[in-house]
């Protein structure tokens, strides 16, 4: 594989250069999104210039960002007087890791763990396999075990 297809494929897994797995600053404000409509819309539809106001986020930024968080089915939006989003369930039935996955895909931090990967013919004498998988499981086990409630 050359240099390009491999730096190509580490950006898309979510390492960008630095040598840690880092969550984009998309994954970073849809969490502060769900954050401010937990807090702020359970009377109802909130407004994405309210939003925009109170985390500081540019409301055309916002806008891709709730056009994911709609298509994963993380919220609904509503158009018209009166309009807005909403999520979709209670704070306390959303875990985290379901959020950052929905906006950054994957976070299998090596290719072969992905989850429709083609089975990789060194798997079986692959010395660091194991630790890429328990890494694995305990980045989703600790995100998952953070629910949008215990963020507010």
């Amino acid at each position: 594989m050359n240099t390009s297809a491999i730096n190509s494929k580490i950006k898309k897994i979510g390492f960008a250069g630095r040598g840690k797995a880092v969550i984009s600053t998309k994954g970073r404000y849809a969490l502060r999104i769900m954050i401010d409509l937990a807090q702020n819309g359970e009377n109802g539809n909130v407004a994405l210039k309210d939003i925009a106001a109170r985390q500081q986020i540019s409301k055309k930024y916002l806008e891709i960002i709730v056009r994911d968080l709609v298509k994963g089915g993380l919220l609904e939006g509503v158009s018209g007087k009166g309009g807005g989003y909403r999520l979709c369930r209670k704070p306390e039935d959303y875990n985290v890791f379901e959020i950052i996955e929905v906006m950054e895909g994957t976070l299998a931090p090596v290719a072969c763990l992905e989850e429709d990967a083609s089975a990789c013919p060194l798997a079986a004498g692959c010395h660091t396999l194991p630790l890429w998988k328990e890494y694995y499981q305990l980045t989703r086990d600790f995100f998952s075990s953070k629910r949008l409630s215990d963020l507010l």
